[in-house]
């Protein structure tokens, strides 16, 4: 009993885990991070395939955490989809190291590692490991320019860019 309640902590702490090279940002501001944000490419994962117009938004709970609401639209069934979650800082509060549940008690990684510090328009998150990778914006449509060098540094941090979603946002 102890090896396997050994076990199942171990595999739940690594959820929660960093992959290799992906830094949280400090300075992290929880008020200026509130509100919505638009997906503007993701690498595919199932919670989430067949999703257009993909949108979070985060606001405070009332015990400390953040609420998290995905929203989604689903082409081929032609309906929205609504998935909502509860966010917890794992360490420090200004420090971009979340993690996050959806399904009861199994929380994942929600590491902000790239942000508009001036501005908070933009953000790059990561999982527990670089299968997992958003990129966010405040507004439905992103610079080209702006998006290619933070897909460029995505890339450059070991996530395969080349298999990104491109988020059609209406």
């Amino acid at each position: 009993m102890k090896k396997l309640l050994f076990l199942c902590v171990l595999v739940l702490a690594g959820c929660v885990g960093r992959p290799e090279n992906i830094v949280p940002v400090s300075n992290f501001d929880t008020s200026r991070y509130l509100g919505k944000w638009y997906e503007i490419a993701r690498l595919d994962h199932s919670f989430e395939r067949g999703l257009s117009q993909v949108t979070a938004d985060y606001s405070l709970r009332q015990d400390g955490g953040l609420k998290v609401l995905n929203r989604g639209y689903k082409d081929a069934d032609a309906v929205w989809k609504d998935a909502e979650g509860k966010a917890y800082f794992v360490d420090k509060k200004d420090v971009g190291y979340l993690k996050v549940s959806f399904f009861g008690p199994f929380y994942g990684s929600y590491i902000v590692f790239d942000l508009d510090q001036q501005d908070y328009s933009y953000s790059m998150i990561s999982g527990p490991d670089k299968s997992y990778f958003w990129l966010l914006s405040r507004t439905p449509t992103m610079d080209p320019a702006l998006q290619q060098r933070l897909i460029g540094k995505a890339a450059g941090l070991g996530f395969d860019t080349s298999k990104l979603i491109y988020v059609k946002q209406n």
